[in-house]
């Protein structure tokens, strides 16, 4: 018996919205009520999600079109919800696993001490609050980042605040780590943790919107103790451009005290707890930093990485720049400030691993993000000294068998 589609969660959108979402799945072989005996031919005669039947390349182009028509946001939270309902349906949890999972399984990885089972992740920012992990390791995710995670809960900037720019493949946010707080987060990671899932999880933890740039380190301490136990590896976030002032942290002596500080709680929470957890060892501790850095900048932070003893860097995070974008000048004038990611980052985040890379003859691992669609992507990458990549605004714009295509096409 199938269930009804009003039992699926399209609540907080308006009527055209709504009217979409029924499109949708009828488009996708949702038999709806009292359509049994239609003419449609129906993938497996079953209730399918979006996620199921957009693997084929021509019906995620059509779905995608459709929409684009609707808000950004309103539409990644309507999409991972359809995604959400089809996993709780074991037998279509199990289909979707085996459309989107690589089939090519002699890549996996260890570093940092852990074994990634392919060197394909989401970049923080799409699963802020893991809330869908359960649906995203079904689409084959070798790691997933979730936050940026705050101390205190923040709704962040004002909407509309993601916005995409078709022609130029990229996307523009101002999000303003919007985020349930760490509490909420580490809590829904413990309750999952439970399941005993293999899935690799990163935890990228920043400051406050309220919090003064001299206090910035309490607000990642919080986060750190909070989520030691949750994650398998810490990423510092103090470059996004959308929180005002965070990029000031960057800085040399700014960056020190944040990260000799967690460095220090890294040691003394790996020899904390219970004869149960004699194994407890410090977590892998990564920054992310900014495509606009100048190299002066850069190479300050890889000698303050490799002072500190940092286990490897994320390049890059989203541009301020716009340069040489297709997208009409007015538009992006309308649109106004946020980070740029997409393809226009490509290059330069490419350009920024290899330097690394070269600089410190391959000893500071770099997880590289910026600009990946293709395995050809991914390889250009891994070629210019990454260890792993992560994608985020392609997975938008490829679809949910993102990874499936680039992990076996890296044959």
């Amino acid at each position: 018996m199938q269930p009804s589609i009003s039992k699926v969660r399209i609540s907080g959108m308006n009527t055209k919205l709504r009217r979409s979402a029924f499109c949708w799945l009828l488009a996708t072989g949702y038999q709806l009520p009292g359509t049994a005996n239609c003419d449609r031919k129906l993938v497996t005669g079953s209730p399918v999600t979006l996620f199921l039947i957009s693997s084929h390349r021509i019906m995620y182009n059509l779905l995608r079109r459709l929409l684009f028509c609707f808000p950004p946001e309103a539409v990644h939270h309507f999409s991972m919800n359809m995604m959400k309902f089809g996993c709780n349906i074991g037998f279509i949890r199990k289909i979707i696993t085996a459309k989107c999972a690589p089939a090519n399984g002699s890549l996996s990885k260890e570093l940092f001490g852990i074994r990634f089972k392919n060197p394909v992740g989401l970049a923080a920012g799409f699963d802020k609050n893991a809330l869908y992990l359960t649906e995203l390791e079904a689409l084959g995710f070798g790691f997933v980042e979730i936050g940026t995670v705050t101390p205190k809960p923040q709704a962040g900037n004002d909407k509309p605040r993601l916005f995409r720019l078709p022609h130029d493949k990229a996307l523009i946010n101002r999000m303003g780590f919007n985020n349930d707080g760490v509490a909420v987060v580490a809590k829904r990671l413990k309750e999952w943790r439970e399941k005993s899932s293999p899935l690799i999880i990163g935890g990228n933890i920043g400051k406050n919107k309220v919090t003064p740039n001299e206090d910035a380190w309490k607000d990642y301490e919080i986060c750190f103790r909070a989520l030691f136990d949750c994650v398998d590896y810490f990423v510092v976030n103090v470059s996004s451009p959308n929180t005002p002032g965070l990029r000031e942290l960057q800085e040399k002596d700014s960056l020190r005290k944040i990260l000799s500080h967690l460095q220090t709680i890294n040691q003394q929470e790996s020899g904390m707890g219970t004869e149960a957890e004699a194994e407890r060892k410090p977590k892998p501790l990564l920054l992310k930093i900014a495509p606009d850095l100048t190299w002066q900048q850069i190479d300050d932070v890889i000698d303050l990485a490799m002072e500190i003893k940092l286990d490897g860097l994320v390049a890059t995070n989203t541009t301020i720049s716009r340069e040489q974008l297709q997208t009409e000048n007015n538009k992006l004038q309308a649109i106004g400030a946020g980070g740029l990611s997409g393809v226009p980052v490509r290059k330069r985040a490419t350009e920024i691993v290899q330097y690394i890379h070269q600089k410190t003859n391959g000893q500071l691992p770099v997880i590289a993000s910026g600009g990946i669609f293709t395995a050809g992507d991914a390889i250009e990458k891994l070629n210019a000294g990454a260890s792993l990549v992560q994608v985020y605004t392609g997975f938008i714009y490829e679809g949910p068998d993102i990874v499936k295509k680039i992990v076996d096409g890296m044959k």
